[in-house]
């Protein structure tokens, strides 16, 4: 299984996602203010679910910006800064959510560089290689390159 792929199992879409981020290294996974699952680095959100119907996922505003403008994701309704909103309504968005929340978690990754769990993270993935298979175009590219250590 890659680290963008969705376990093969009958779980619904929100478990399904859990189930793929939380083996991602160095994320948790806990109760959202919401009552929902939020899943973090080091204490820093990346993405929440909203049951079966939502995902809510964080990206650096320049990276929102383009992701919706593309529309690759949503505005959020409520909250500003890179918040975004992505509507699950079949099984290719689920795997669409997970592509976007591996996106965030390398973005929060890149931003927590220079913290042993950003360290971690960075120094056992290829950054490249994640980026072409999650078919990132020219501009996330080049806000990750900006990023780099």
């Amino acid at each position: 299984m890659t680290s963008t792929t969705t376990p093969t199992s009958d779980a619904n879409a929100g478990e399904r996602i859990v189930e793929t981020v939380s083996a991602w290294r160095g994320v948790t996974v806990a109760p959202h203010r919401l009552g929902t699952d939020e899943f973090t680095i080091d204490g820093r959100e990346f993405g929440h679910t909203h049951g079966d119907r939502v995902v809510d996922i964080n990206f650096p505003k320049r990276a929102a910006d383009h992701l919706i403008a593309t529309g690759g994701t949503n505005e959020h309704r409520f909250a500003g800064g890179g918040w975004t909103s992505f509507a699950i309504e079949s099984d290719e968005d689920v795997d669409r959510a997970i592509r976007l929340l591996r996106l965030s978690y390398l973005l929060t990754a890149l931003t927590l560089r220079r913290k042993p769990a950003g360290e971690a993270i960075l120094s056992e993935i290829d950054l490249d290689a994640e980026l072409e298979a999650l078919e990132a175009d020219d501009e996330i590219e080049a806000i990750v390159d900006r990023m780099r250590p």
